[in-house]
């Protein structure tokens, strides 16, 4: 028996459907994860019905393949069924995840696909009962079945042209088109007569669901990535929050000889708000963060302190902590409409990093109540002024 032989035999099936199935399984283990982790349950409910559904299926085809199992023609049908309603809610469902906030995407169309193939299944039995049924082709074959599962993927391919879908998923369509094809050509055409054929209806099936797989993968990514970065980053500015930036700079500390604190408060930011609303006031903040952060950048962190107070936690080893806090002042200043003040510490004042994010505010507040726009270096306050704010 040639390799050729053996994949378009009963083993052939055996394997694609055991690949599958293996496929399907991880699948519906993230499915179930996401729907135990996250609150959109019923599109993840819909999802792993139709994994379940789909693994039924690849179950079928199993005991399909051997002729020699005296197997009832309802089982034929159930998995003609199965395949085109797991098909259609599985694109429902990515759809869905990769659509949510950006298209309107309504159930109804695809429930209406979805009872067209129970009553085309239907009118099949009624137009040819099963004790009538021809098994030269294909064993038990339901031509409109096959045929309304070609529409069905045209219409989804046509209806997705214009949807802002990963190229995976129009890959998955595409593949799942030449599979339908494949099975339909070999089954009432060319009858087993084209190996190459019945190979290809074997593979695609794998290379389908790979593709779902990859996709699936990518969206649990994306959402243990947006998680991890929700909880350590701020929204608005983009910069770690208070307690991640702690635990950044406490790294930092521990990795070099010598940090700096730099802390910075937006002057009048209130009045900012007041005038110009809030809108354009979470604009400048967010673009003095950005200012902060591209200062900070490869020699510490910046984070946001609270309110309009942003700060930075740098390493000294190789620059001067005055000179990065000057840098931020005439940046914000040259390319912001509002201005900063500034104070820093250094690891020369104290030794905590608590201890410098105090005294930098007590830095920055003497530069706001000495008139504003400035740096100062807490080193540099008067001895009768420290501990003071304003």
């Amino acid at each position: 028996m040639t390799i050729m032989q053996w994949l378009t035999g009963p083993n052939g099936q055996l394997f694609s459907s055991s690949s599958v199935i293996v496929i399907l399984i991880l699948m519906l283990f993230m499915s179930i994860k996401l729907y135990v982790s996250y609150r959109n349950k019923h599109t993840y409910r819909l999802l792993i019905t139709a994994i379940s559904l789909s693994i039924a299926r690849q179950a079928a085809l199993v005991a399909l393949a051997f002729p020699g199992w005296n197997l009832s023609p309802s089982l034929y049908l159930l998995s003609d069924v199965l395949h085109i309603v797991s098909f259609i809610i599985i694109n429902f469902v990515f759809m869905k995840l990769y659509t949510y906030r950006s298209a309107q995407l309504r159930i109804i169309p695809f429930a209406i696909m979805s009872f067209a193939t129970v009553c085309l299944a239907a009118i099949q039995i009624m137009i040819q009962p099963f004790e009538g049924m021809d098994r030269t082709v294909g064993d038990f074959s339901f031509p409109m079945l096959d045929v309304y599962s070609i529409v069905v993927t045209l219409i989804i391919l046509l209806a997705t042209r214009n949807a802002d879908m990963n190229n995976k998923y129009y890959a998955g369509l595409v593949v799942f088109f030449i599979y339908e094809l494949a099975r339909v050509a070999e089954g009432y055409v060319f009858h087993g007569s084209q190996p190459w054929l019945l190979l290809l209806a074997m593979l695609m099936p794998i290379l389908y669901f790979s593709l779902l797989f990859i996709l699936l993968f990518e969206w649990v990514i994306e959402r243990l990535m947006s998680t991890y970065q929700s909880s350590i980053v701020d929204g608005l500015t983009g910069l770690y929050n208070r307690r991640h930036f702690s635990s950044k700079a406490e790294g930092l500390l521990a990795s070099s000889k010598s940090v700096a604190v730099i802390f910075c408060d937006i002057d009048n930011f209130k009045r900012l708000n007041d005038t110009q609303g809030h809108h354009q006031a979470d604009g400048v903040l967010k673009r003095v963060a950005e200012i902060i952060k591209e200062e900070a950048s490869g020699i510490g962190a910046a984070g946001r302190y609270g309110g309009e107070e942003l700060l930075a936690c740098i390493s000294t080893d190789r620059v001067k902590p005055e000179i990065v806090a000057e840098s931020i002042r005439k940046r914000v200043e040259a390319e912001t409409i509002v201005t900063i003040s500034v104070g820093f510490c250094t690891t020369k004042d104290t030794s905590t990093i608590q201890e410098m994010v105090k005294l930098a505010d007590e830095a920055m507040y003497y530069s706001k109540a000495n008139g504003k726009n400035r740096v100062t270096a807490y080193k540099s306050i008067p001895a009768s002024k420290r501990g003071m704010s304003i």
